[in-house]
């Protein structure tokens, strides 16, 4: 079976020989190149949104500096709709939990300087519904084009849509995420696409097995994340932040301007069992930044700590997400603790993550680097600002327990 996908008509199947779906060229035209970042509901609030949480999350953006750091998109996730949609089809606002609408809310968010995000379904059900945890079938499946104008209307700017389905042909996958995405076009509104086509998937992860460019402007390459170091569950279960990014490190390749792995929200500051320390956080943001992923905050943004708004808001790190070559960084040769990143016209990051219980002294070699002349080579460390000069030909720091160095190379 052909699907036609822009200008390009592929095999639903068979990817490209690079293993892209949806061949060359962005998803959306008219996005920022950098990755998208925000706030999104579901991590802290699940089912239980309503229009005043998110009137106060988008407060909080604003008046904590999180806004003017970058942190823009406000995403209602899963659950702000009516069980049902009007006698014309069209998608509802929930009238007990966003009684001013969905419009109003967005109205209220870019009045602020901020972006509305909202979700669906790429099935007839979203999640929760799927779950069988709210009544309804209010997906977007049969109902894309007409959903897209609604979304347009209501002054969108960024779509999560979610597979939500015990069934994942891929042809059948290629199909709808494709279908969304044309709707998306015809509104010549640039909203954000964000696609998670992994649900109810027990082995191979659509999102990391198939590469989804030019279908989607970011694509989840895992399950959910958990506020958690690790959960050794494999790719069918919730993942902590270390398998995220060895999930991720082979992908590289598929970031470039408007194109994104997702390796799903930021869960710094998120109350979870055993939850994570702050160390760990540290290396969340770090690592995310230098896979130049999505931020997209999930913590309650009005109970958060000082110590989470400095986590969430180092500029240092954020900097380094944002940098407009877009270029995802990779570990050292088969080192899953060291990574470098490109930014800049030549500029390289390091990052050097700790991952043995005990405190230790990490170094990498300048020629791993591509780098020669020790004696001129000096690094920043993003979070410290400590100088490293180099000795011996490498560059070493000191590194606690699951934390993270980022050293910029200058």
């Amino acid at each position: 079976m052909l699907v036609a996908i822009g200008a390009l008509v592929v095999s639903a199947c068979t990817p490209d020989p690079e293993g892209r779906i949806g061949g060359d060229g962005v998803a959306v035209a008219g996005l920022p190149a950098t990755p998208p970042m925000g706030w999104n509901s579901w991590n802290t609030f699940g089912c239980n949104i309503t229009e005043q949480i998110v009137r106060a999350q988008a407060d909080a953006l604003v008046s904590s500096g999180l806004r003017d750091a970058g942190y823009r998109y406000v995403i209602v996730d899963d659950c702000w709709s009516a069980e049902n949609r009007a006698a014309d089809g069209s998608l509802q606002a929930d009238p007990r939990r966003f009684p001013s609408g969905m419009a109003e809310l967005g109205r209220y968010l870019h009045e602020r300087g901020l972006r509305f995000g909202l979700y669906s379904g790429a099935s007839d059900k979203t999640c929760a519904q799927f779950l069988g945890n709210r009544p309804g079938a209010t997906g977007s499946r049969g109902h894309e084009a007409q959903d897209a104008r609604t979304f347009a209307d209501w002054q969108v700017d960024y779509l999560k849509y979610d597979w939500c389905s015990s069934e994942s042909d891929h042809d059948d996958q290629v199909r709808a995420f494709t279908v969304m995405r044309d709707a998306i076009r015809g509104t010549d509104r640039p909203i954000v696409y964000s696609i998670n086509p992994n649900s109810g998937v027990a082995d191979a992860v659509p999102g990391e097995q198939y590469d989804w460019g030019g279908v989607a402007t970011m694509t989840r390459a895992t399950n959910d994340i958990a506020p958690v170091w690790s959960t050794n569950a494999g790719p069918s279960g919730a993942q902590g932040i270390v398998d995220i990014v060895d999930a991720l490190a082979p992908l590289a390749s598929r970031v470039g301007p408007s194109t994104f792995n997702d390796p799903d929200m930021l869960v710094v500051g998120v109350d979870g069992k055993p939850g994570l320390t702050v160390a760990q956080q540290r290396t969340q943001m770090s690592m995310w930044a230098m896979m130049a992923a999505p931020l997209i905050a999930g913590n309650d943004l009005t109970r958060m700590s000082t110590r989470t708004l400095g986590l969430l808001r180092n500029r240092a790190i954020i900097a380094i997400d944002q940098d407009q070559r877009v270029s995802a960084g990779a570990p050292v040769g088969d080192d899953d603790e060291i990574w470098t990143r490109a930014v800049g016209e030549k500029g390289l990051v390091v990052s050097l993550t700790n991952r043995s219980d005990h405190p230790r002294t990490m170094s990498v070699s300048l020629t791993s680097l591509g780098l020669v002349g020790d004696a001129t080579v000096t690094a920043i460390d993003a979070w410290s600002g400590r100088r490293y000069q180099a000795s011996g030909g490498e560059l070493s720091a000191e590194v606690g327990v699951d934390d993270t160095v980022v050293l910029q190379i200058v």
